[in-house]
């Protein structure tokens, strides 16, 4: 069964001079853990703004649990959780204050629905005199989870959830997500990460408001339609530039310390390409074919 079903919504600003979300349609099942992938810019805050009733699409139709989002704004509010990109709790409020304001506004109490939250707030709650504002960044993200749950919510919209977040607080969101998932609540996150793409259920790739793919993690990566290949040598900026002039060359671009490649010839002759580069200078060449990541698909995607 379908938890969310967006068809064909489009929304623009500035009076239809921007187009931020172009003709989107996508669905997602219940208790599926759904990722919205893309770059900042790409639509993502547009279309959980509009799911979650903050804003009117100007074309098109969406449903969240049924419920149209349009008509049936108010009972969408009160079934869904949602937290945004931007830190917006209370600043001046204590964890605890906010915690039990948003329990109170949805009509219910912290102790209710407290087995929805235990995990996560354990982790904070030694803090919990501690006004939000002082919070690190993952405390913060903790606090937001927590007042997004507080009302037992059928499905939870996660907006960019762990930018600007360390290492290690991401990595413990994604279990506590995980974790929620087992509870039967639907997921829908946004991330411009792209590792993180591989641990949800299924995703969307996104681009410039148009969806670019949906598919699981693995059948976007095994989808790759070339041979890819990790080059290095000493000198980046000349190696790219060295592989732009390559006249079997398909696609290059940097990619971490390496750079990634792909060909016109199914089985590329390494050993011409390494002469080919050693002529141009360049030295330490190492080449090798690898597995495509969600990052290769996006950006084959895009050209």
């Amino acid at each position: 069964m379908e938890a969310v079903v967006v068809e064909n919504i489009t929304k623009t600003y500035g009076k239809g001079k921007v187009l931020a979300v172009d003709n989107v349609s996508f669905s997602v099942n219940k208790g599926e853990l759904f990722g919205l992938i893309g770059p900042d810019g790409a639509g993502k805050t547009s279309i959980f703004r509009m799911l979650t009733t903050l804003l009117l699409p100007d074309e098109g139709s969406a449903t969240v649990d049924g419920f149209n989002v349009v008509t049936d704004f108010k009972q969408i509010r009160s079934s869904v959780g949602y937290m945004p990109g931007k830190f917006s709790l209370y600043q001046d409020l204590t964890i605890e204050e906010n915690l039990n304001f948003f329990a109170t506004v949805f009509g219910t109490t912290v102790t209710e629905n407290y087995h929805l939250i235990q995990d996560i707030y354990v982790q904070i709650e030694p803090f919990k005199k501690r006004r939000a504002g002082k919070l690190s960044g993952g405390m913060k993200q903790k606090l937001a989870l927590c007042c997004a749950l507080i009302h037992k919510p059928t499905t939870l919209f996660l907006d960019e959830p762990t930018t600007g977040v360390d290492p290690v607080s991401r990595k413990e969101f994604w279990e506590m997500l995980r974790r929620l998932k087992k509870q039967g609540i639907t997921i829908i996150v946004s991330t411009p990460y792209m590792d993180e793409a591989a641990l949800c259920d299924r995703i969307a790739l996104i681009q410039n408001g148009k969806i670019l793919s949906i598919d699981t993690p693995d059948n976007v990566t095994r989808s790759y339609p070339a041979n890819l290949y990790a080059i290095k040598a000493n000198e980046m900026y000349r190696l790219l530039k060295s592989l732009e002039t390559f006249p079997d060359r398909l696609n290059s671009y940097a990619f971490g310390e390496y750079a990634h490649a792909t060909f016109r010839s199914e089985k590329l002759d390494t050993a011409h390409l390494e002469h080919f580069l050693t002529d141009k200078g360049l030295s330490g060449i190492e080449i090798k074919r690898i597995p495509a990541t969600i990052e290769d698909s996006f950006i084959k995607l895009l050209n």
